[in-house]
């Protein structure tokens, strides 16, 4: 397996959720601690964990785990501001980075291992597509590209200055993410959230 790290962003605020979504369970486990220990999974060097909104809670729930955990102060400006928080957190940015959130209850340690794999093969950043016209995260990203992180402003990713040689994994099961009221009951649905 090549060499990298990895960020789990965390520190959303689930408003539209009403709830703190890192702390909903998946087998009792919280959704955090569950995505934090995928992430473990695929050996990263190191694996940054930004928390911002239910801080306490979110560290609590990662307790015992080999885990850097920062905090954004800045988390209601938006996901650049977390993205940042986590890669300034890092030191030397010299390795590919896995990046994830806490809202994808069907990633497996497969697809992230495969974005590993991709992005090996083809020195590219990779991002998952979860269909025709939508991509993102996870995603593994070139050294080169999270050092542009602070060009990146309010909710904006890095989608929007990734250049031409990205490659996207396909994985439309990642589609369904927890962002409302109705989406976590869809999640239920599945049997993704307990």
């Amino acid at each position: 397996m090549s060499a990298h790290t990895a960020i789990l962003l965390a520190a959303g605020g689930s408003r539209r959720l009403g709830q703190p979504k890192q702390l909903l369970t998946i087998q009792g486990v919280p959704l955090v601690r569950h995505m934090a220990q995928l992430l473990l999974a695929t050996q990263p060097e190191e694996l940054v964990v930004v928390t911002g909104g239910a801080r306490q809670a979110v560290e609590d729930a990662l307790a015992g785990l080999n885990v850097v955990r920062v905090h954004n102060p800045l988390w209601e400006n938006g996901l650049s501001t977390s993205l940042q928080t986590a890669a300034h957190s890092m030191g030397p940015l010299s390795l590919p980075t896995l990046i994830s959130a806490t809202d994808q209850p069907a990633l497996t340690v497969d697809h992230l291992l495969n974005l590993l794999k991709t992005g090996h093969q083809t020195e590219t950043d990779i991002l998952t597509r979860y269909s025709e016209d939508a991509v993102g995260i996870p995603a593994c990203l070139l050294p080169s590209t999270l050092q542009k992180v602070d060009q990146l402003k309010g909710d904006q990713g890095f989608r929007k200055i990734l250049g031409r040689q990205t490659e996207t994994l396909y994985n439309p099961a990642l589609e369904q993410d927890i962002d409302t009221p109705e989406s976590l009951l869809l999640a239920r649905n599945y049997g993704n959230i307990d």
